[in-house]
């Protein structure tokens, strides 16, 4: 069935922090202008989550609530049926989000004397739960090779083979630059954090969010010796537009390091309508998610040829994976700071900062597709009438 991807709410006085982030800035901006920020969808959630949600509450009791069968099966289904792995129970911590998930991972896996590797630009939480862990951040920064990034693989193994770094922190798919790792970058990574004995946490929340022609690999699809050095961190939130729940799945197949974890935490639980969203949104939401992907797809394409045709200055990076469109505006020779005021005050361009997510961000900007059309169109040519 067709879904609705074409109606989008003013959610302003609603809460939305991306929405309560754009008017903080620009308290005057005009009707009409919908933020393109932090990552949440600005479309219609699913209505079978919606439709099952409300029958769930006629029923429901809610009080402390864990997980129940049914909701593993649904997560184990959908894992298996769309990643190639089903994770077995034992390995399954749930937690209120992955950020939470990852400060409290750097608490239990690292001594206050450790560092930690990350990849960048990248998330900018991941550095951030570092510094409120009091570890030191150590940085590997992507390269651009013909238009496109990969990863300096001499440069990581020789951050790994420092003897302080225990720990690598792994986006995949890259949030904020978009690439979807392949099978042959994802074992040279674990080879060499196995080489230095360097534990990996993969977070790998927009997992279901890769475009047509390219395909997620899932660090449980791997053997053994790499499932025991690596956590596995998941969520519905990104794909079906549940961030307000906060539910995510973390797999840990190591005995050792889950217990680390789940043996420090005392009670510890997802709240009752996280669980539900997720199982709801695994069981039957696929349709949905399907029609998502095409108009992603359709999204990135209005942006890339826009640019290319009208404002060829600003150039996008090929988006394979999440909705996260990643693009470059170094040509207009502006600083970071005065692009971001120009951003903010003449083209009412509200999107993440390139700078936020590293040195390397400086004169990029994370613009969030998950919108409709007419959304992007109506900021492509805000865009354009700034920049004349």
């Amino acid at each position: 069935m067709p879904y609705d991807f074409t109606t989008w709410t003013d959610r302003r006085n609603s809460g939305s922090e991306k929405w309560n982030d754009m008017l903080r800035i620009c308290p005057d901006v005009p009707a009409g202008v919908v933020p393109l920020s932090v990552a949440d969808m600005e479309l219609k959630n699913p209505p079978p989550i919606i439709d099952g949600l409300k029958e769930y509450l006629d029923q429901a009791i809610l009080g402390y609530t864990e997980a129940t069968d049914e909701y593993y099966a649904a997560v184990q289904d959908f894992m298996e049926r769309r990643h190639g792995f089903r994770p077995p129970r034992e390995w399954f911590v749930e937690t209120p989000g992955v950020v939470p998930a990852i400060q409290m991972m750097i608490g239990a896996f690292t001594a206050p004397t450790d560092a930690v590797l990350i990849t960048t630009p990248v998330y900018y939480p991941f550095r951030s739960s570092i510094e409120a862990n009091h570890r030191e951040v150590v940085t590997n920064e992507l390269l651009i090779r013909e238009g496109r990034y990969e990863i300096d693989f001499e440069d990581l193994e020789a951050k790994a083979s420092r003897p302080e770094v225990t720990l690598y922190i792994l986006c995949s798919p890259h949030n904020p630059v978009g690439r979807v790792w392949s099978r042959e970058d994802l074992l040279k990574i674990c080879d060499i954090c196995l080489r230095h004995h360097v534990f990996i946490i993969s977070d790998e929340i927009h997992f279901d969010l890769i475009m047509p022609g390219y395909h997620h690999v899932s660090m449980g699809t791997f053997p053994e010796r790499y499932l025991q050095n690596c956590a596995i961190c998941t969520a519905p939130s990104k794909t079906f537009n549940l961030a307000g729940f906060q539910a995510s799945n973390i797999f840990i197949p190591n005995p050792c390091y889950r217990e680390k974890v789940t043996g420090a935490r005392g009670y510890f639980a997802l709240n009752i309508m996280g669980y539900k969203a997720c199982e709801l949104a695994y069981t039957r939401c696929e349709d949905w998610l399907s029609e998502l992907i095409l108009h992603l797809d359709q999204n990135r394409r209005l942006v890339e040829d826009f640019l290319a045709e009208r404002l060829p200055m600003i150039h996008a990076f090929p988006l394979e994976g999440t909705y996260l469109q990643w693009l470059d505006f170094r040509e207009l020779g502006l600083d970071y700071k005065a692009l971001e005021d120009f951003m903010h005050h003449k083209a009412y361009w509200f999107c993440d900062e390139g700078y936020i997510f590293g040195e390397g961000g400086k004169g990029f900007e994370r613009v969030n597709l998950a919108c409709p059309r007419k959304v992007l169109e109506d900021a492509l040519l805000r865009l354009e009438r700034a920049l004349q």
